[in-house]
């Protein structure tokens, strides 16, 4: 079944990952809203849209330490943008970034516009620590009870890592294998955060953070800024054409922690959501060139290999040592980067995983670029991929 009427990506332009949140009390700091202004306005530019023709905007929700309240209709306000059919702020967990996408899709979709944006802009580098760890605490579990144990978003994916290298027989190398290449792939993308060399062994000599999980396992903090403008297949340009053509989503019934029990490794949410995205866009997992997935960790992106069917299970991890999934290999993942290199200022995780995508499908993904890349999925993760959101993107040619 294709999804109809067809919706296109008109532009998409990304802020480089990196340290803009201002100090307390820093003197001339450049705000969010403002960092985000210029980004959208340079998409609006590429799309050949002015601000009075976006009818919906779908923004990220921003996180407290955010200055500007009322965000959404302030910004709107000072990009004389006057939204008639939608103007929402999304929050989605993990999959914020990409459910703010689909909802600008679906207002194209269902006519309400011609013209949609999904945005974001997140500043989280030089946020209180104590306050985000509470924060991540009281996400993780029931706050009534599992909380008072202090189990972090990491420390519940180091979990997920001892168990499976407890199944698999997998070690901390093969799971270093994933940042490496994720940080060749970040060398050769000028928004990524982190791009210097990394080796095998620096990986495995670096300090821990959550055992079996080391400091280039996990994410640093970044801030960061993305807007996708979505449209009509009457507002496409002339020449190759991104098509929204499926979706995806699937929640597996669990809360990360959870209250019952369920399989930390095998995240069927990922593989229904990927599976039904694929089927509505009527391809399989062969045909996928470019794979961008929301991995905050290694073994975040082995076990989504898994479960998409990229790889045999307990086999994700090997891959990646294999040199499989980097640069040259025949099932290339995260080709931006990923969290670990390209950054992870989180709500917006997922509008930089299709920013990634869509920049290989136009082909304009430089050094990095996949050749003759035409179909490519972003999946985005909320909770420990207890819930998942998933599109698939496709090159039309004129």
């Amino acid at each position: 079944m294709s999804l109809s009427p067809s919706v296109a990506v008109l532009a998409s332009r990304a802020l480089p990952v990196g340290r803009y949140m201002p100090g307390r009390g820093a003197a001339g700091a450049v705000l969010e809203h403002e960092r985000l202004a210029d980004v959208v306005l340079a998409a609006l530019g590429d799309a050949g849209v002015a601000p009075r023709e976006v009818g919906a905007l779908l923004f990220t929700a921003n996180p407290p330490p955010t200055l500007q309240l009322g965000f959404a209709p302030f910004f709107a306000s000072r990009l004389g943008i006057s939204a008639q059919a939608q103007m929402l702020e999304v929050s989605a967990l993990g999959a914020t970034g990409a459910a703010a996408f689909d909802l600008a899709v679906n207002e194209v979709r269902l006519g309400h516009t011609e013209v949609a944006v999904a945005l974001g802009v997140r500043f989280e580098s030089q946020a209180a620590t104590a306050e985000a760890m509470a924060a991540g605490i009281r996400a993780v579990g029931d706050v009534d009870f599992q909380s008072v144990y202090g189990l972090t978003p990491i420390a519940w994916y180091a979990l997920d890592a001892a168990r499976y290298c407890h199944d698999s027989g997998a070690t901390r190398r093969d799971l270093a294998a994933v940042a490496v290449k994720s940080r060749e792939f970040a060398r050769r993308n000028p928004l990524a955060q982190l791009r210097d060399p990394l080796s095998l062994e620096a990986v495995l000599a670096a300090p821990p953070i959550v055992e079996p999980l080391g400091l280039f396992d996990v994410p640093a903090r970044g801030d960061g800024a993305v807007c996708i403008v979505v449209g009509s297949e009457r507002r496409a340009r002339s020449g190759a054409r991104i098509a929204v053509a499926g979706r995806g989503y699937a929640h597996d019934g669990h809360h990360q922690m959870g209250m019952t029990p369920h399989s930390m490794t095998r995240l069927p949410a990922a593989r229904q959501a990927a599976s039904r995205a694929m089927a509505t866009a009527g391809v399989t997992l062969d045909a996928l060139d470019v794979l961008e997935l929301y991995a905050p960790c290694t073994i975040t992106e082995v076990l989504v290999t898994e479960a998409l069917g990229l790889f045999a299970p307990g086999h994700g991890a090997s891959a990646a040592l294999e040199g499989r999934t980097g640069p040259g290999g025949d099932r290339p993942v995260n080709t931006s980067g990923g969290c670990l290199s390209r950054g992870h200022p989180s709500s917006i995780t997922g509008l930089y995983g299709l920013h990634e995508v869509v920049e290989q499908l136009q082909h304009h993904a430089g050094e990095r670029q996949l050749p003759g890349a035409r179909v490519g999925l972003a999946l985005a993760e909320g909770g420990n991929y207890n819930t998942a959101l998933a599109h698939c993107l496709v090159r039309e040619e004129a």
